[in-house]
């Protein structure tokens, strides 16, 4: 999350990444392209990333809103290496010559990524007062529960933990948030339990504004063990029922233009607009 000047009172969501962990081209397909080509892929390397809705970096939000006081915050959706690798380059963020006991920036994340960082990165945790420059990122740790009964709030927007399974045997976070707008973002799913699905209908009074969730691969390819494919995001927002969905976590088997064109169709068809997202998507909303 980011502050704003308060230049302006209109808050929106910024798609910094749309993509999966390996992000979109597709490594392999630079090193050992196919016959023909992937069209996917070669696209997204024929136009600057700002122009080319193919291109996409590992999924990420930002959410750009303007309070009194506001102060910029990360939440953690889980500990996966793509969800949490950047966090020492928030040093490249902060005031350069800031000591070890000055301008911390809040990271919410559960216990179980709090113990997981703590042994991969113990560097970025161990609370060490230094008067000397520091060369890490300086961060304050707050750990969240992995339920959907414990909102918290972060520099006075509050959100509600919501808990899937990404993969049998581990949980992942979504989160709900916004008071005049309801926002549901679920980025890494392969099954949302019942008691989770009911906090989202419940919070949103019956259909949320938004819901941003995940879908890795096209139906095609069928099941993955830790992702939904395309099939099942449809039928997931088809019972959640929101006013609106976005896509994202998108590997290369997803052409942008075509799938759009796909969700145009079932779109009018089901009667909620639904659309993939795309790097640097702007969408204000009132939260």
């Amino acid at each position: 999350m980011e502050k704003n000047q308060c230049d302006d009172d209109r808050t929106a969501l910024i798609f910094l990444g749309t993509g999966c962990s390996g992000a979109v081209p597709d490594f392999r397909c630079l090193l050992q392209p196919s016959d023909p080509p992937c069209h996917v892929c070669s696209q997204s390397l024929s136009l600057l990333p700002h122009l080319n809705p193919n291109y996409r970096c590992n999924t990420s939000l930002l959410i750009d809103y303007c309070i009194l006081e506001s102060k910029s915050f990360i939440i953690l959706t889980h500990e996966h290496a793509d969800a949490v690798h950047g966090l020492d380059d928030i040093r490249s963020l902060q005031p350069r010559g800031a000591t070890m006991d000055t301008y911390p920036l809040p990271v919410f994340l559960s216990q179980f990524s709090m113990e997981s960082i703590a042994t991969r990165f113990p560097y970025l945790v161990e609370k060490k007062v230094k008067e000397v420059p520091r060369r890490v990122s300086l961060l304050d740790w707050t750990i969240i529960e992995e339920n959907c009964d414990k909102p918290f709030t972060a520099s006075g927007l509050s959100f509600t933990p919501l808990p899937v399974m990404h993969g049998e045997d581990y949980i992942a976070l979504g989160f709900l948030f916004g008071g005049k707008s309801k926002v549901a973002y679920i980025s890494d799913v392969s099954r949302i339990p019942p008691s989770t699905e009911y906090a989202i209908s419940k919070a949103g009074a019956g259909q949320l504004d938004l819901l941003i969730l995940d879908t890795n691969i096209p139906r095609k390819r069928g099941l993955h063990p830790t992702h939904i494919c395309f099939p099942e995001a449809l039928e997931i927002i088809k019972r959640l029922c929101p006013k609106r969905a976005l896509l994202t976590g998108m590997t290369h088997d997803f052409d942008h233009h075509e799938y759009n064109e796909i969700l145009v169709e079932w779109s009018l068809r089901e009667g909620i607009h639904v659309q993939l997202a795309h790097d640097g998507l702007r969408l204000p909303i009132d939260l």
